[in-house]
């Protein structure tokens, strides 16, 4: 059963230099009690992903085309304020990626997970003691004392596991993770890690991660899906897309990957040219312009083709071998 099912999702933004398509016909699932990585360079169209999601697109922002539905077959797009609210936090929580953004500097730690389980018919004890039981789940010490604390009195790491914690207190059927280990340093980035797959294991909920960082995503999620310049160039499970890439840009990305390198360099991979001007899309596949094996026929929109079992590229040449190009 899929918890999300996004469906030829396009977003576009009103600027003044014209429209500007962020999403371009997106579409993935994110099964129950799986964990599905979004990964691709800054400004692919993450963030816009999850705030389509979420219904927090910026006023200038509209989906133009495309369903997201939950499990109950509901259709996200269509629902009003007051029913996406009614979903937010209870049906979908999210981590974002700088915990100080995320908590308030002002309120006790107590308070702001007590305000979390506004719906719950519970008095301010047993809120409490859920809050308490929480935070021990996600390693904080003496988390009885815990809750009288400030966000300034935890370090970056603590606030970063408190964030996680007010995330799954409602034990929601999906977590959207935005870049949620980005700000702490690689010690704290294998915990939190391994604090997500186990509370994901306990609690059951599916979870979308966001991530730029390929060995994270590699040891998290079960499957993951390639963004580039706001289209999915390519989704498949983790072991297929990071063993056997079946796109250009997916091919590349890997090989820029620092961890990939077996010996000392003096520059480190990129990959040539910018993103297009997303006001002025290309006509044809969007990567052509910085693909190391651009054809003519890549002039036109490339098909989203199948590799293999649940492995999907949108590209001319994917599933062709070498012999067939030539």
């Amino acid at each position: 059963m899929n918890v999300l099912s996004v469906r030829d999702l396009t977003v576009e933004f009103r600027t003044p230099g014209g429209r500007l398509r962020a999403l371009d016909r997106v579409s993935f699932e994110v099964g129950k009690g799986r964990i599905l990585g979004v990964v691709g360079e800054s400004g692919c169209g993450k963030s816009t992903l999850i705030n389509a999601i979420l219904g927090l697109l910026a006023e200038n922002g509209e989906i133009t085309s495309g369903t997201i539905r939950m499990s109950d077959g509901r259709d996200l797009t269509k629902l009003g304020d007051a029913e996406l609210r009614a979903i937010r936090g209870q049906r979908i929580s999210t981590v974002f990626q700088d915990p100080m953004g995320a908590l308030n500097p002002v309120l006790s730690i107590g308070r702001q997970m007590r305000d979390i389980q506004y719906r719950l018919p519970l008095s301010r004890a047993e809120k409490d003691a859920r809050s308490v039981e929480m935070l021990r789940k996600v390693r904080i010490p003496d988390p009885e004392s815990r809750l009288v604390q400030y966000p300034h009195e935890f370090s970056g790491g603590m606030k970063q596991r408190i964030a996680i914690a007010m995330a799954l207190m409602m034990e929601p059927e999906l977590l959207i993770a935005d870049e949620p280990t980005t700000a702490l340093d690689a010690t704290l980035e294998v915990a939190t890690i391994e604090l997500l797959k186990e509370l994901q294991r306990d609690i059951g909920c599916a979870v979308l991660f966001i991530s730029h960082h390929l060995g994270v995503i590699a040891e998290l999620c079960d499957a993951v899906i390639v963004m580039y310049a706001g289209a999915v160039v390519e989704r498949g499970e983790i072991g297929t897309i990071f063993h056997h890439p079946a796109h250009p840009y997916t091919e590349r990305l890997l090989e820029c990957d620092p961890g990939r390198l077996h010996e000392r360099v003096g520059r480190l991979p990129t990959i040539p040219g910018e993103i297009p001007d997303l006001r002025q899309r290309p006509a044809g596949c969007i990567f052509a312009p910085r693909c190391h094996r651009a054809e003519p026929r890549c002039a036109e929109p490339p098909p989203d083709r199948s590799v293999g079992p649940g492995h999907v590229a949108r590209c001319w040449l994917a599933g062709e071998t070498a012999e067939a190009r030539a």
